[in-house]
């Protein structure tokens, strides 16, 4: 069963996951100097919020996060289907986790991940310039703008 996932920026840590234990009733399953989650089944969402500088604040992303290989290929061809770039990232780290997972943004630019995770992880990791991907409309060139057909390993400069 696909879980929903929402990653927002926060400017206080501290006080957000306070807020966020008060609304959501429980303690978040991980909590790092910067990052901190909650895995809830009433609602079912992978709930994240990170502190970075020079992050944007706010709601960063939203995506699906799978069970198992069966459903990430569902949900990737969902991605192909919806006939907007697809940065395909693969394995990566990712917020104190691993996973396989890719990226696309809807035609307003919400940038939407879909993501399979394998592990934990004791560094945080990166992500792709999703502000890129997100105005991918807008970009001409830019080398981290996917393409709809490209292999993965033409997008290598992210």
């Amino acid at each position: 069963m696909k879980r929903f996932h929402m990653h927002v920026g926060v400017t206080d840590l501290d006080a957000s996951i306070a807020f966020y234990t008060h609304l959501f009733g429980a303690e978040p399953s991980v909590v790092k100097a910067d990052y901190a989650k909650w895995m809830l089944e009433d609602p079912r969402i992978n709930f994240a919020l990170s502190m970075r500088e020079g992050a944007a604040k706010g709601i960063e992303h939203v995506g699906l996060q799978v069970e198992d290989e069966s459903e990430l290929a569902e949900v990737y061809t969902r991605l192909k289907a919806a006939d907007r770039p697809v940065l395909e990232e693969g394995a990566t780290t990712c917020c104190y986790a691993k996973s396989e997972k890719s990226w696309i943004a809807d035609p307003d630019g919400v940038v939407w991940e879909a993501f399979l995770t394998s592990g934990g992880s004791t560094t945080y990791g990166g992500s792709p310039d999703l502000e890129q991907l997100a105005n991918a409309d807008a970009a001409t060139g830019a080398c981290c703008v996917p393409q709809a057909a490209a292999p993965a390993a033409a997008v290598g400069c992210c």
